[in-house]
C-alpha cells in the first residue's frame, strides 16, 4: 500500500489497523504464556521450560507496551505531521520517499522538524517491539517444533 496509495491515505489505514493488530497481538501473547505456564507446574521446569517461559513474557511485555505506548503516540505524531502538512499542500504525493517538497519543511520549520524526529523515534521504537515479539513467536516455534516427538 505504501507504494500505491497518497501518503496521507496510507497513514490514515496504518492508523486504524494497527490498533486491532496490537491489541490481538497482546492477547495472543498472553495466551500462549498463560497456556504454556498453565501446562508447566513451576517446581517442574526445566531449562529450556523457563526460558521459554521468559521468551513469552519478554513478548507480552513488548506487545503491551506497543499497544499502550509506542503505538498511539507514533499515531498521534502521525496526526499532527499530517496536519503541518496539509497545510503546506503536502501529502497526496505517492510513496514514501521523502520528497524535496518534505525536505525543504524539514530544514524551514522547526516544529514540524522536531515533530519528524519524534515520528522517527516512536515508529522505530514500536517496529523494534514487533520484531521483538515476532522473534520470540519464532524461537517459540522451534522450541515447539524441537518438541513434537514428545507429544
Amino acid at each position: 500500500m505504501g507504494s500505491r496509495l497518497p501518503r496521507h491515505t496510507f497513514g490514515f489505514i496504518q492508523g486504524e489497523l494497527f490498533p486491532y493488530y496490537f491489541h490481538i497481538s497482546s492477547a495472543c501473547a498472553f495466551l500462549n504464556l498463560t497456556l504454556f505456564a498453565m501446562c508447566h507446574p513451576s517446581e517442574l521446569l526445566t531449562d529450556e521450560q523457563t526460558t521459554q517461559i521468559i521468551i513469552f513474557f519478554i513478548c507480552v511485555a513488548a506487545s503491551v507496551l506497543n499497544t499502550q505506548w509506542f503505538g498511539p503516540v507514533t499515531s498521534d505524531i502521525m496526526v499532527d505531521l499530517h496536519l503541518v502538512e496539509r497545510s503546506h499542500g503536502l501529502g497526496q504525493e505517492v510513496g514514501l520517499v521523502a520528497t524535496k517538497s518534505r525536505r525543504e519543511l524539514r530544514a524551514t520549520n522547526p516544529s514540524y522538524r522536531q515533530l519528524s524526529r519524534q515520528f522517527a523515534l516512536y515508529h522505530a521504537l514500536s517496529s523494534l517491539c514487533n520484531l521483538c515479539c515476532v522473534t520470540c513467536n519464532g524461537l517459540s516455534l522451534y522450541y515447539l517444533a524441537s518438541r513434537l516427538a514428545a507429544l
